[in-house]
């Protein structure tokens, strides 16, 4: 167990040399008195942080309606003392906890939407310490954390040498397809982000290789008629059945993980009609660029072969397809042995808790496609049924999370590491 003592103490010591080793700048911050300070005070609110995750998911926030979310996150960022407190024209919530300087630049973000459509209930239950609801865990707990963070390091008296940004960011999951990172790297914060730390989800992993996707909605278009009267026509959902076999059967590298998945299909108009259109869309990833590439090319080979059979098949000319990029998010990694990844792990050690480098596909994907130094991070505690309506949170010692998180936002202020 890590419990912070009670110490008197003020800013964070000069950073010394820009080379200095992770885990020294680990132990540095968590020497700190002011930090200590910090760190006791995130265990001590673990209840009002666990109040909050309620308040935050009892907001919905379905794909690409986020708003209603970002003004209760707004209102909170003003509570927790964050200056410069505003939405930028994506709908991310922008929150600054200045430093003694401008740089280097933590951007500490956490994001607003779910996977859950529209009229999907919300409300959460409590048995014991566990929380069940759409979205409690991804990303109701990385918000909660995020409001945590910013009010323990205040609580601690903690001055940085670097400044501290924290969002809540929109368009993280499935079609969303990144649009709030892309537009903090883009447009709103472009050229002053130094380093880029998600808290997505649970527990106490340190995500640093970015798995990258294509997504894809393909439509096929004929005449479309009677099923008896006009049998003969050029079928569109025999077409999507044909390209939906092909898929089914790619044959892709197991290391480098490369994966292919048809998510949605439709068309049609009745069982005793020939369809005028019908689509799919498609996800493929892989965290190697040259595989996902790779499978990418096998995917247009498909979609070509599936019209020409069809046509063929008929003898007419008459069937069209169309491929769309739906969602494009870049693959790569920042490396095991980087200072930010270094830091994080030195710190979760340091905690006693156990450390997990692993891959996905989170707004950490953003950076690491620029070059700049970026992890996701989870926010404590036990999480199950992601992505479903059982979704649950165990929040037995989640507050370790929470200071896992005080901990590596003060270290990563810090003039390096770089």
């Amino acid at each position: 167990m890590f419990v912070a003592a009670q110490a008197g103490g003020g800013a964070l010591a000069p950073a010394g040399p820009r080379q200095a080793k992770p885990g020294t700048v680990a132990a540095a911050t968590l020497a700190d008195p002011a930090v200590k300070r910090a760190l006791e005070e995130a265990r001590v609110i673990e209840p009002k942080t666990l109040d909050e995750q309620v308040e935050i998911t009892e907001v919905a926030a379905p794909p690409f309606k986020e708003a209603g979310r970002a003004e209760l996150m707004r209102r909170k960022f003003v509570e927790a003392g964050l200056r410069n407190v505003r939405i930028d024209g994506a709908g991310n919530v922008i929150g600054e906890r200045p430093g003694l300087a401008p740089r280097p630049n933590l951007v500490l973000a956490a994001h607003l939407d779910t996977v859950f459509p529209e009229g999907t209930p919300v409300s959460v239950t409590r048995e014991g310490p566990v929380l069940s609801a759409p979205g409690i865990g991804d990303d109701g707990r990385g918000l909660a954390v995020l409001l945590a963070v910013a009010r323990a390091l205040a609580a601690g008296g903690v001055s940085t040498p670097g400044t501290i940004t924290f969002v809540a960011n929109v368009g993280e999951e499935g079609l969303g397809d990144l649009r709030g990172a892309r537009h903090l790297f883009a447009e709103s914060l472009k050229g002053r982000i130094d380093r880029f730390v998600s808290i997505d989800g649970t527990g106490h992993g340190i995500t640093h290789i970015a798995v990258g996707s294509l997504r894809y909605r393909v439509t096929f278009k004929g005449p479309g008629g009677h099923s008896y009267g006009a049998f003969g026509l050029v079928n569109p959902i025999h077409a999507l059945g044909r390209l939906i076999g092909r898929v089914a059967d790619f044959q892709v590298p197991s290391s480098p993980k490369t994966t292919f998945n048809v998510g949605r299909i439709g068309g049609g108009t009745s069982v005793n009609s020939i369809a005028f259109d019908a689509w799919l869309e498609l996800d493929m990833r892989s965290p190697d660029t040259a595989s996902l590439r790779a499978v990418d090319a096998k995917f247009h080979d498909a979609v070509a072969s599936a019209l020409a059979e069809e046509r063929e098949r008929w003898g007419s000319a008459a069937l069209t397809v169309t491929t769309d990029l739906v969602g494009e998010r870049p693959a790569g990694r920042t490396p095991a042995d980087a200072p930010i990844v270094q830091t994080a792990t030195a710190i979760t050690e340091a905690m006693g808790l156990p450390v997990r480098l692993g891959d996905g596909s989170t707004d950490s994907n953003v950076p690491i496609g620029l070059g700049i130094p970026a992890i996701t991070v989870g926010g404590g505690g036990t999480g199950s049924g992601a992505h479903s309506l059982t979704e649950s949170f165990d929040s037995t010692d989640s507050w370790k999370g929470t200071q896992r998180i005080v901990a590596l936002a003060a270290a990563l202020a810090r003039d390096d590491p770089r």
